[in-house]
């Protein structure tokens, strides 16, 4: 009797998968830019709405095609003093917060003043910011920084401070230093919280620069809102603001590359919708 080996069905990677997600991430925004702006185009001829008010998109393309080398120099400025308000937020938060982690008393004695600062208004201090740092791009990182190191310092604390029991009782059981339970434990653990923290304030600083770039800057997109919204040009002023839009955008999902470059093991450990 001649027995048959049942051979199993050849395993079939799904090699089509990774490729739909692709295509399905980069779908579903532009669709729902095409709804916005075709809706915003729609509402502009459907009740007639002046240019000085609220500009059709055509119309706004056309002030980009006009003034195209110097607002993409000013986005090019804003660009920059974003990466630069963005990095010193990140070194002095990340210090900040690994300071209130590692000692109850730092917690104690400056987070009710990183609390009471953070709920300050920071249009409030542009006056000051002026009499301080005059004009330039020194006022403006600061406005960025002010806004947007807070979540910073609030993720690395939180992150720091959160580390599973069952990770902080095996290090301690091989007896790990506190450096290198830090350096091998507890930092890892916190990677995930602290990009939250990044994520969040990567807008803010986009946010901080162009308040910085109307009060006191001499370049950038938020000094072109300004002149042109001075100069009834509204279209040019929507264009600086699309463009800012970019701006974020584009350093937002970066900062989502390079955590998930950085950190695998979190998409592969935790659910996906």
């Amino acid at each position: 009797m001649t027995a048959e080996l049942a051979t199993p069905p050849a395993a079939t990677a799904p090699v089509a998968a990774p490729r739909r997600r692709t295509v399905s991430a980069v779908a579903w925004p532009v669709l729902g830019l095409a709804v916005a702006i075709a809706g915003w185009w729609a509402a502009t001829v459907a009740f007639d709405v002046q240019t000085i008010i609220l500009p059709s998109p055509p119309e706004v393309l056309s002030a980009f095609s006009a003034l195209r080398t110097e607002l993409l120099r000013q986005t090019w400025s804003t660009a920059v003093a974003t990466l630069l308000g963005f990095g010193i937020s990140v070194l002095v938060g990340v210090l900040i917060g690994v300071a209130i982690a590692a000692w109850r008393p730092f917690e104690r004695m400056f987070q009710p003043l990183l609390v009471a600062f953070n709920a300050v208004p920071k249009v409030a201090l542009a006056p000051l910011m002026l009499v301080w740092f005059g004009y330039g791009r020194t006022p403006v990182l600061a406005m960025a920084f002010m806004v947007c190191f807070f979540p910073i310092v609030l993720s690395t604390a939180t992150g720091l401070t959160s580390t599973p029991a069952d990770l902080a009782e095996l290090a301690r059981s091989m007896d790990a230093s506190r450096l290198q339970t830090f350096v091998r434990v507890r930092l890892p653990a916190a990677l995930p919280q602290m990009f939250v923290g990044l994520k969040v304030a990567m807008p803010l600083a986009v946010i901080g620069v162009v308040v910085g770039e109307m009060q006191y800057g001499e370049t950038g997109l938020g000094m072109i809102i300004v002149q042109t919204s001075g100069q009834a040009d509204t279209a040019s002023a929507f264009a600086a603001i699309a463009l800012l839009a970019l701006v974020s955008i584009v350093l937002y999902y970066a900062l989502v590359l390079i955590e998930r470059l950085l950190l695998p093991w979190v998409r592969a450990t935790t659910s996906q919708r």
